[in-house]
């Protein structure tokens, strides 16, 4: 089974009593900001380490042809 997808749109604000997806209040703008967060790939651990992974392959491919 996959992961289901979640969502603010029936989330409602214990501070302000409002639905979170208007973002009314500072508490329903942060928690609607961490819902639909999405960060850049490039600060993901796993991908910096492909990175790193990829130069080191490419590096000795290099010495190994010259």
């Amino acid at each position: 089974m996959g992961k289901a997808a979640m969502s603010c749109e029936h989330l409602i604000c214990a501070a302000c009593a409002q639905p979170v997806v208007e973002g009314r209040c500072p508490a329903c703008r942060n928690a609607r900001e961490k819902f639909h967060h999405h960060g850049s790939p490039l600060s993901s651990p796993v991908f910096l380490g492909l990175l790193v992974v990829l130069v080191l392959a490419l590096t000795a491919l290099k010495v190994y042809y010259s």
